[in-house]
């Protein structure tokens, strides 16, 4: 009679075990995105900054030339 009770309630728990594997597998793929984004972000930062300062730096010195001459 133990064994019937073990094997009636063995789906069960397998089932919130099931449950509880999925939902760490969805959220660890959430934080390997967002781990991903992050980085991506962080390698064209410098880049984008170099060229935002290049931009700002003719935009500002290129009419000061142009009003001189």
């Amino acid at each position: 009679m133990p064994e019937e009770a073990k094997q009636a309630s063995g789906p069960i728990r397998m089932v919130a075990i099931e449950n509880m594997v999925e939902q760490i597998r969805y959220k660890g793929q959430i934080i390997a995105r967002t781990n991903k984004l992050d980085s991506a972000i962080m390698g064209s930062g410098l880049v984008g900054f170099i060229l935002g300062l290049v931009f700002a730096l003719i935009v500002i010195i290129l009419p000061a030339i142009l009003m001189r001459g």
